[in-house]
């Protein structure tokens, strides 16, 4: 063992740091007081290197293929500002001690380290000295001090060790660095994390594993117990994503969520990126990423969690959100209380707390749109500090929320009545027309501007010309694993007769399932379908 960087050995590396990271994330939690005072530092950078390191297991035997693998895996799974920047780290290691396929020397893992911190600091919108960035720097500045030793020390396995402790001294300055780490008397959390990182990579190339990781305690400085006050102007909410873009796209969204908030990091390329971001308007955020490409794995929280508003009222109550005004009319019909969004743009995230918090002591929330879940799932934990009951019901489309209303009952117990509508939305398959804006690659072909495309569970399932053909084919693809009630919702600019002609499409073919045919009047699909 020892003095070898091979895929063996970056594996037992993104292990130990995983279960190393596992056991002092409590203590990283606590040093938490920058860019805000939210204490999951350790938990983020512990699910960002868990992640790398269970992709990692699962790759190819060379060396090259756990290098991408695990670089992939922090890239997917990057939790918070810290855990972004750190898959960084592994990308910048990857890129560079990945092709060859042979252990590295100490020079080159030296320019790896260098590289990586390079790629962390560019990631970043506006750099802060006294940060992971700082001990980042110190602890690639410091591999040449390592690198040759008279007592045997040298080697990769030196520059490793002088990496760690260059980290490990940069950790203690980043105290007095940052105004709010000397009032908080703490180092910065995510430097502190990486040292725990950098520790682990040491004690593999040098076969010396420590009893355990040391983490900085508070210096004693303010109170025991006692957060730092937080700055008045903080944003409201961090948002995440995983975006599918052109690489051309990112620099307009960088601009973009630069406008709207802080502690912005964009890393990726080749066509997938993470977002990281705290602002006040999430679902701006959201919109911004939907511009660039495709926003997914969206994750929405609340940086706020001591402010605690307080339920107006009691009762059971649903809400609903949506974009049309012929649902709107729907839904409200069904007994939901609605909350309105633009076309193609999320609700202010604030706005539906508000709603969920007005709306009684046991509310159920349907989203209706897979860009909408997040926000939901982040405006009923803001929520919930009120002391309202609230479970999100993961409906992705409005025809998932009319069979979630069609057996709700307030009568019922709320988590049977939960349940309940989420058993009948999970079971509605659902489906919709949409007209092609531009040219793009889809799942079953190129499409050009001004083709319909029929879409089944948010994939292209067919393109086509004619509206009612492509809808025809909806309906027989998705009758094909069988149904007993269709929901035809029509939009704003649905030809005349659309409807009428798939009822009778249907009679013939299929006599045996009912059709409700609604106007939903929808700006952008001409029709969405619903099977149950």
């Amino acid at each position: 063992m020892g003095e070898v960087l091979d895929a063996a050995a970056v594996r037992r590396w993104s292990r130990l740091a995983a279960d190393a990271l596992g056991r002092t994330r409590g203590e990283i939690d606590s040093l938490n007081v920058f860019p805000v005072p939210d204490g999951d530092t350790g938990t983020n950078l512990h699910l960002t290197v868990l992640a790398a390191a269970e992709a990692a297991e699962r790759a190819d035997a060379d060396v090259a293929g756990v290098w991408r693998a695990l670089a992939q895996g922090a890239l997917l799974g990057a939790r918070g500002n810290s855990g972004v920047i750190l898959s960084q780290v592994f990308r910048g290691l990857a890129e560079i001690l990945g092709p060859g396929g042979a252990s590295p020397d100490p020079v080159r893992f030296g320019e790896a380290l260098e590289y990586a911190a390079v790629l962390a600091r560019n990631a970043v919108a506006h750099p802060v000295e006294g940060t992971i960035l700082s001990v980042l720097d110190a602890a690639s500045s410091a591999t040449g001090d390592g690198a040759t030793g008279d007592d045997g020390t040298g080697g990769l396995a030196g520059a490793a060790r002088a990496a760690a402790a260059g980290a490990r001294q940069a950790l203690r300055r980043t105290t007095a660095q940052l105004d709010v780490l000397a009032r908080s008397g703490v180092v910065d959390a995510g430097g502190a994390g990486l040292c725990v990182v950098l520790d682990a990579l040491a004690a593999v190339l040098t076969d010396e594993y420590p009893e355990r990781y040391e983490v900085p305690a508070r210096t004693g400085v303010p109170p025991a117990g006692e957060r730092p006050a937080r700055q008045e102007a903080a944003p409201g909410y961090e948002v995440m994503y995983l975006l599918d873009a052109p690489d051309e796209t990112v620099p307009d969204l960088r601009e973009d969520l630069d406008r709207l908030g802080d502690s912005l990091v964009v890393v990726g390329g080749d066509g997938l990126w993470n977002v990281h971001v705290h602002v006040d308007d999430a679902g701006a955020a959201i919109e911004a990423g939907l511009r660039a490409g495709r926003p997914h794995r969206i994750r929405v929280t609340y940086l706020h969690a001591e402010e605690h508003p307080q339920a107006p009222c009691a009762g059971r109550a649903v809400v609903a959100v949506t974009a049309a005004d012929g649902l709107a009319e729907l839904f409200e019909s069904c007994g939901a209380r609605v909350v309105r969004r633009a076309p193609g743009a999320a609700p202010p995230l604030a706005v539906l707390a508000d709603a969920i918090i007005a709306a009684g002591d046991e509310v159920a929330v349907l989203p209706n749109e897979p860009e909408v879940l997040a926000l939901a799932e982040a405006a009923a934990e803001r929520a919930r500090d009120s002391g309202v009951r609230i479970a999100v019901v993961p409906t992705r489309a409005s025809v998932q929320c009319l069979a979630a209303l069609a057996v709700h009952d307030p009568l019922r117990r709320f988590h049977d009545d939960v349940i309940a509508m989420t058993r009948a939305a999970g079971a509605t398959r659902f489906g919709h027309l949409e007209v092609a804006a531009g040219e793009a690659m889809t799942s079953v072909g190129l499409c050009q501007p001004g083709d319909v495309l029929g879409l089944i569970e948010g994939d292209v399932a067919m393109i086509g010309a004619d509206l009612a053909d492509v809808a025809r084919q909806v309906l027989d693809r998705m009758l094909s694993g069988g149904g007993e009630l269709v929901t035809l919702i029509a939009g704003a600019h649905a030809p005349a007769g659309l409807a009428a002609a798939l009822e009778d499409h249907l009679r013939e073919h299929r006599p045996d399932v009912e059709v409700v045919v609604y106007d939903g009047r929808q700006e952008r699909y001409p029709l969405l379908v619903g099977i149950e």
